[in-house]
């Protein structure tokens, strides 16, 4: 397994120090701070670990309080507030040097038989003639920050190929609309709880980004403050992220310094298997001209 891949999955583990308190380590992205999919897929880990084992995670609702750190451990712990006859409810918060960054709301259903519809896989490219992120961000890197040169040469675990690749430099006007398929770049064990770790964690790539493009500004434009401020997530039917997986995102508004962002996760067969919101800072500190 490739290092990057192996190194993901053992981050997702989780050092178990009581029967509910969890430690996790951090990895650093090359951003200057943690990535938010980091401590949500690590919280997903912590409340499934004290869940029973016939149930599944169903939905999670999460805040992001404060930036977390790269060089400190983090600490779960987890208040396992319900265990009903069918759904299982725990609260996670996230802790660095005592301080909460991080709170996490999860709950987990026996499988169970039901009425069954979904939206339509919209229309998408081939993900085969697609090229990936990393190729993408080594085809610009001269142009990228030195500081962030190293990253995009990076290979990382989660492969991403863009439908129609925006240039993060010089971002031009674009509908509030993106797609990426996403997907392991290797095959993983069968165990779900896995496939969900690594689904939340890759779940907070690009959303963001899909809120900006209306108005040509990206992460890396000067003077734009962008970051996380809460996340939902619902899985709706069984998947695995060693496959491709279509991420369809829209920002339906953006106002008061913050952005607004749904997406629906597609398996390659056109089933809906997730879907995602999540609102974010996205402050204009530019200085004002005219």
């Amino acid at each position: 397994m490739r290092p990057e891949l192996a190194d993901l999955l053992s981050l997702m583990e989780l050092e178990r120090i009581e029967e509910n308190i969890f430690r996790g380590q951090t990895q650093d992205l090359g951003w200057g701070s943690l990535f938010g999919g980091h401590v949500l897929g690590q919280a997903l880990s912590a409340a499934t670990q004290t869940a029973p084992a016939d149930r599944h995670i169903h939905s999670l609702h999460a805040y992001f309080l404060r930036s977390g750190k790269v060089d400190r451990p983090i600490v779960y712990t987890v208040d396992p507030i319900r265990d009903g006859s069918s759904f299982t409810t725990r609260r996670v918060v996230a802790f660095q040097d005592e301080e909460a960054i991080f709170n996490l709301s999860a709950s987990f259903q026996v499988q169970e038989p039901g009425l069954d519809h979904q939206v339509s896989k919209p229309m998408s490219s081939d993900p085969e003639t697609l090229a990936s992120e990393h190729a993408l961000a080594q085809a610009i890197s001269e142009r990228l920050p030195p500081s962030l040169r190293s990253v995009a040469t990076r290979r990382q675990p989660i492969e991403i190929r863009p439908v129609a690749p925006l240039d993060p430099i010089t971002p031009e006007r674009r509908d509030a609309r993106r797609q990426v398929w996403l997907r392991t770049p290797e095959a993983l064990p069968d165990d779900p709880k896995i496939h969900s770790y690594l689904l939340a964690y890759a779940s907070d790539f690009h959303l963001l980004v899909t809120a900006m493009q209306p108005h040509g500004v990206s992460w890396l434009t000067p003077g734009m403050q962008v970051t996380s401020l809460d996340h939902a997530m619902h899985f709706h039917r069984p998947f695995r992220i060693d496959d491709w997986l279509l991420y369809d995102m829209n920002s339906p508004t953006a106002s008061g310094a913050r952005g607004l962002v749904r997406g629906h996760i597609f398996d390659k067969q056109g089933r809906l298997v997730a879907s995602t919101m999540q609102e974010g800072l996205v402050r204009d500190c530019r200085p004002k001209t005219g």
